[in-house]
């Protein structure tokens, strides 16, 4: 058990980090000229704690704790890579389906963002936990 708490700690680090980056700082302004009036004013904190949450448990569970298990980098990177595109495909393009105005040109970034930033932590994290005995 403390394991698996130590490896959602690191994977939790890792996405927020690369995820605080990219909407506090690199695609904020990406998506409110995209998305304008469809932002919230206040993020609900509640929704957002509940994804983050949700996605490091996904992300350790599906990918870190396999790829850890055959100890393959390969695998962390590959399956992080498509748990990103897969969840973030969800998101977007039942969006893209379901709200009016909903601008496609936000999907293929996004998509490339959930991609990029889901493999990435999942790479770090599994380069942590080799080196962590206690992680492995």
């Amino acid at each position: 058990m403390g394991r698996q708490l130590g490896r959602l700690v690191v994977v939790a680090v890792a996405f927020g980090v690369l995820d605080g980056l990219w909407l506090g700082v690199i695609g904020r302004p990406i998506y409110d000229e995209a998305l304008g009036d469809l932002l919230a004013t206040r993020p609900n904190a509640l929704a957002a704690a509940a994804f983050y949450v949700i996605y490091v448990i996904g992300i350790t569970y599906f990918v870190t704790t396999p790829a850890l298990a055959e100890e393959s980098g390969r695998r962390a990177l590959v399956s992080g890579a498509l748990m990103g595109f897969v969840a973030y495909a969800t998101w977007d393009l039942t969006n893209l389906a379901v709200i009016e105005g909903f601008p496609a040109s936000i999907v293929a970034v996004d998509l490339a963002w959930g991609t990029v930033a889901t493999a990435v932590a999942s790479g770090v994290t599994y380069a942590v936990c080799r080196r962590v005995p206690a992680l492995r």
